[in-house]
């Protein structure tokens, strides 16, 4: 009789080889790729997310098949140096002030950077690294962001490649938590476990997160493990955990009135004490008379300044020119303007749905965050990560569609100024509001707006 391994080939023999495929390609994109070589970089993607879709198609219902590549693909990255984003930089001087107890939201780093007695391990290195844009601002990470970025800075041993292997086993952590928890949470909401593969294998999510270090998983991390807490009926746990997802990164603030018509206000009342007390518990260390204006002026920031693969603001911004506007004073005129409308969106899918359901409060919330990036003028790669979490948990699929085309927008990556390629904005847009409009109208039509899960 053949032996098992031979017998496990038999069966298994295309995964395994667009596994091994995949491990070469991943790798390829760690160790040789330089991120202005856009073709390459596209090519690389494209090739990816191809590979993702064929391996969930073939073994969606073996898990430890999918749990051992998942687990692979992400300890390619293992020691590499993000090729992507310099913010990992940052991320390690903040844990260094702060392994040091020295508050990161009270000084920028071209301010420090000038002290003789600057207690940072490879400080100068770090400071080139993170660039000028980073160096002049205030932090803008939330405090146990920074515990975080502090335990990994000490377990690297003042090496810049220790506190990155530090940083990427914490980040692989919470994507094996996301894995567990997500599928937990898709039965408890009758949905098939299988989909949370979508996320544990998305190539955006591998490249952005295990690759490029960024935190929104270890934030993804507690924020499904609030969900699935509130699927067992745990909300109190449940508000401690969520108010740990806030303190890592602050999207799910925006999902807080939500959840008024899910408890009821007899609950929701001691479920929001729950999650302000614990912020406030985290932020406490860190406050300080100046930390307010600090921190406010820096998240202001990404409202008023900054602009970088926008949808909706691009098309305004390419029609007031035409009228002579100044795209500097657009850009802040804009930026007030955003925050009403994305609190107008929340209270809006407050009191419209029925969120009194799990399945209906997961879909609203998609909705919100959708239209906030919609929105937003800054919408990085790394941000659609959170959708295509949330889309696992309802029957809408574009933000699966988004992961795949918001590669165009690194294009910006490959010129020294970051011009972007505003035809291949306007293809990834496209592509997105054309398939949403395809699911709302054509798929299964608007109820899919408030599914009653």
């Amino acid at each position: 009789m053949p032996s098992q391994p031979i017998t496990y080939w038999k069966l298994h023999k295309i995964p395994i080889l667009l596994a091994l495929l995949s491990l070469f390609l991943y790798y390829t994109f760690a160790y040789q790729l330089v991120r202005t070589d856009f073709i390459k970089l596209l090519t690389l993607f494209a090739a990816l997310f191809f590979l993702c879709f064929k391996l969930i198609q073939f073994e969606k219902w073996n898990l430890k098949f999918m749990i051992v590549v998942g687990l692979l693909f992400r300890l390619v990255f293992l020691l590499a140096e993000p090729n992507l984003s310099q913010d990992f930089y940052r991320f390690i001087w903040d844990g260094e002030l702060v392994g040091h107890f020295v508050n990161p939201y009270l000084e920028v780093p071209d301010t420090l950077i000038e002290q003789q007695d600057l207690v940072i391990a490879n400080a100068r290195e770090l400071y080139d690294g993170m660039g000028g844009l980073s160096a002049r601002h205030f932090s803008n990470y939330p405090p146990l962001n920074q515990l975080i970025f502090a335990l990994c800075a000490f377990s690297g041993g003042k090496s810049i490649m220790g506190s990155i292997v530090a940083m990427r086993v914490v980040i692989i952590l919470a994507d094996m938590g996301i894995l567990y928890f997500g599928r937990k949470l898709l039965r408890n909401l009758n949905r098939s476990p299988h989909m949370i593969f979508w996320y544990f294998l998305n190539p955006l999510v591998l490249i952005e997160l295990t690759g490029n270090l960024h935190f929104e998983g270890v934030m993804l991390f507690f924020f499904v493990w609030a969900l699935y807490l509130l699927s067992i009926k745990k909300w109190l746990f449940s508000a401690v955990v969520y108010a740990l997802s806030i303190s890592v990164k602050l999207v799910p603030l925006l999902f807080l009135p939500l959840f008024l018509k899910h408890f009821g206000l007899k609950k929701s009342v001691p479920f929001y004490a729950v999650v302000g007390a614990v912020c406030l518990l985290l932020w406490l260390p860190f406050y300080s008379s100046a930390f307010i204006d600090n921190y406010s002026q820096t998240i202001g920031l990404w409202f008023s300044n900054f602009e970088f693969n926008a949808g909706l603001y691009n098309a305004i911004k390419q029609i007031a020119v035409q009228f002579d506007a100044k795209p500097w004073e657009l850009i802040k005129s804009f930026g007030r303007l955003t925050p009403f409308l994305i609190i107008g969106s929340a209270l809006l899918f407050t009191f419209i749905p029925k969120n009194q359901k799990l399945g209906t409060l997961v879909t609203s919330m998609l909705w919100v965050l959708t239209l906030y990036y919609f929105l937003s003028a800054t919408v990085h790669p790394w941000y659609i990560i959170f959708l295509v979490l949330l889309t696992v948990f309802t029957e809408y699929r574009y933000a699966l569609v988004w992961s795949a085309a918001v590669v165009l927008s690194y294009f910006a990556y490959s010129k020294i100024d970051f011009k972007e390629h505003l035809g291949l904005i306007a293809i990834e847009y496209i592509s997105v509001y054309g398939f949403l409009a395809y699911e709302i109208f054509k798929l299964k039509g608007k109820k899919l707006l408030f599914h009653k899960n």
